[in-house]
């Protein structure tokens, strides 16, 4: 078990670079078991979820490697169906791999998966779509039991925009005859990323980004080289923690057009944004001004994964703000830690009322999931003394390095092992 110590009080200042996207790398992670050639994938970030992700996909038979910062891997010699139960209850996008195994080798067997808890996340959508399209899938004993003789292309009309059952669909829709449409498919621009590797890899897919994907399904042609898309998370992760510390901050690699839901919300605080290409530049007054209402939605909506943060920058604003959260209905555990901080908030079932105080003061919390985790990051930043935050290893599933890039910038934030 790990730790992170943050002395408070330090305004952030400086230049940082935004990595890969862990939202993006792992479903083109999955993506690979059905190229039956090697893929070379640039700008992947070597976070914990990630690494992974590629050693179920080497226990599945495949090769994986790192050159450098590139990750390359090679599915030609896969030849197992069955997902690691251990390292699958690790990991929530495990669940990515029923489609692309499925596909692969019309079987797939695979446990629950595990990931933060941050509430439910049912995988019926998934597995209902996955039906449509040809497989019969039995459900026993904790165990999810996939396998098809043709998979036939189809229309799949989603009941809500989820993410995970959008890109699983794709996978298997990849591999199925015939077309398949996707309809009330999410809109997300990490589904835009899983279409435009499956295209450079020879698949046809079109129409990822709006509410309605179209795969036409047959084997890939080719290997490719492909760069994979900045974090939007991670980004704004390090906007909001200039924010958070009236600090001035450049921002290089992030694409502002994947993130106008999260600098509209920063405008409204009081932050003055400069975008340029893809670099920003964002300068922040001494206190944040509270945001009368901030409800979580599917993209292009605010996103659920920056919601923990606002409710940290929330905490030391000048009044008081309204949170709400349509996406998890779990996603308030970093409340109880920000009260311990000094931070003065109510919930009422999915809404959260958050009293901006003056200064919140250094506490020992815990980080429950990973974005949570963050969100403490940030409110320590700006309290007074020094905060310890248990369990570091949930926010090392989605930061690289976080304690590095925020010591960059001027922060007093140690790990301790």
């Amino acid at each position: 078990m790990a730790q992170f110590l943050v002395e408070g009080g330090a305004r952030l200042s400086g230049t940082i670079l935004v990595h890969g996207s862990k939202n993006a790398a792992l479903p083109i992670l999955a993506a690979t078991l059905l190229v039956e050639a090697p893929v070379v994938l640039k700008n992947c970030p070597r976070l914990r979820d990630v690494e992974n992700m590629i050693r179920i996909l080497t226990e599945l038979g495949c090769k994986a490697h790192w050159e450098g910062a590139a990750l390359v891997v090679d599915s030609r010699s896969a030849n197992r169906y069955t997902l690691s139960e251990s390292l699958s209850k690790e990991l929530r996008s495990s669940i990515f791999l029923l489609g692309s195994v499925l596909g692969r080798f019309k079987r797939a067997v695979a446990t629950y998966p595990g990931g933060c808890e941050i509430g439910n996340r049912p995988i019926d959508l998934h597995l209902k779509g996955l039906r449509r399209l040809g497989a019969r899938i039995d459900e026993d004993g904790g165990y999810i039991c996939c396998e098809g003789d043709v998979f036939l292309g189809t229309t799949v009309p989603l009941d809500y925009p989820s993410v995970g059952a959008t890109e699983n669909i794709m996978l298997l829709a990849c591999m199925a005859k015939g077309e398949t449409v996707i309809h009330n498919a999410a809109r997300e621009p990490e589904i835009v990323d899983l279409q435009d590797f499956l295209c450079a890899c020879g698949f046809e897919v079109r129409g990822a980004g709006s509410s309605e994907i179209v795969i036409t399904g047959g084997r890939a042609k080719q290997g490719c080289t492909y760069s994979i898309m900045p974090d939007r998370i991670v980004a704004g992760t390090y906007l909001t923690a200039a924010a958070i510390t009236g600090g001035e901050l450049e921002l290089v690699g992030a694409r502002p057009e994947h993130m106008v839901a999260v600098l509209e919300k920063l405008q409204d605080s009081g932050a003055y944004i400069r975008m340029d290409g893809m670099r920003m530049i964002i300068k922040s007054p001494k206190r944040p001004s509270e945001l009368q209402r901030l409800e979580t939605l599917p993209y292009p909506g605010f996103p659920t994964d920056m919601q923990p943060q606002f409710f940290a920058l929330c905490s030391v604003a000048g009044g008081i703000s309204i949170l709400v959260e349509n996406v998890f209905e779990n996603r308030f555990r970093h409340a109880q830690e920000l009260i311990k901080m000094g931070g003065r908030n109510t919930l009422r079932g999915t809404m959260a009322i958050v009293r901006g105080v003056d200064r919140l003061h250094g506490a020992a919390v815990t980080a429950h999931d990973l974005r949570g985790g963050a969100a403490l990051v940030l409110a320590a930043l700006a309290a007074e003394g020094t905060t310890s935050i248990a369990c570091a290893e949930r926010i090392d599933r989605g930061y690289l390095h976080l304690e590095t890039a925020l010591q960059s910038l001027g922060a007093k934030v140690f790990r301790k092992d």
